[in-house]
């Protein structure tokens, strides 16, 4: 049987570097369409939902004709909101995409839920890509991770992992094949249902970063490689990069 699948992007209106960020303008839409519309163009997703604390946000994703729901303020963490979400949606996979992602390629969400769709073991998963410079090497805003021969997340950091003892201070993405995570989580829904009753853990809190708490409950985050290169905009001066993906 084919699952159902459900895109939801978590967007919250308070952002500590880019206030308002989700709806600033960019060519006359807010910066939370072209997510949305990305998403949409994958084949094999069945609805995309924004999940929003906010009723200006999900004003502004009704003006551009896409579907909003609202959730709770308390959530800590973007899949605690998409949990909250499809407990009302259902589906069999949920993927999380992350509101700052651009560049999203709708063949590369198609081929990862197939993926998932054939091999029912897979609970979590995500994707990374091949880090291009020592200096996203070094940016704490750009996610590392290291993964198993087999293809499980060993870890996640926003220091540079693994540390090269014997490496060269040049070039060190040259010496060793460094890889970046890219923020599109894919659950199975009864992964995401055990993720929301977990609490948060004690290193999820230190990184500020929410896949940690899967690992330290001893779950498995399958990762699949991309050549796929989609920007983030953090702060004002990031939306720049968007020039790169849009023109």
């Amino acid at each position: 049987m084919t699952p159902t699948v459900i895109a939801v992007i978590p967007a919250r209106l308070n952002s500590k570097r880019f206030p308002n960020k989700v709806i600033y303008p960019y060519c006359g839409k807010p910066l939370l369409f072209y997510v949305y519309n990305e998403v949409r163009k994958a084949k094999n997703i069945d609805r995309v939902v924004v999940a929003t604390d906010s009723r200006q946000v999900q004003k502004a994703v009704a003006a551009f004709g896409g579907e909003a729901v609202l959730t709770s303020t308390r959530h800590r963490t973007g899949s605690d909101r998409v949990a909250e979400v499809m407990q009302k949606l259902g589906g069999d996979i949920v993927i999380n995409v992350q509101a700052d992602n651009f560049g999203l390629k709708a063949p590369v969400l198609d081929r990862t839920i197939e993926r998932l769709a054939s091999d029912g073991s897979i609970e979590f998963a995500t994707l990374a890509r091949r880090l291009d410079t020592d200096d996203e090497l070094f940016d704490p805003h750009i996610v590392k991770v290291v993964v198993a021969g087999e293809g499980s997340a060993l870890w996640f950091s926003r220091l540079p992992i693994p540390y090269l003892r014997k490496a060269d201070k040049k070039n060190r993405v040259k010496q060793f094949p460094f890889l970046a995570h890219i923020g599109v989580y894919f659950f199975r829904s009864r992964g995401l249902a055990r993720f929301a009753r977990w609490k948060r853990s004690p290193l999820e809190k230190a990184e500020s970063l929410e896949q940690l708490r899967i690992l330290e409950n001893g779950a498995r985050i399958t990762v699949f490689k991309t050549a796929m290169r989609p920007v983030s905009v953090d702060t004002p001066q990031d939306l720049k990069k968007l020039k790169r993906v849009y023109g």
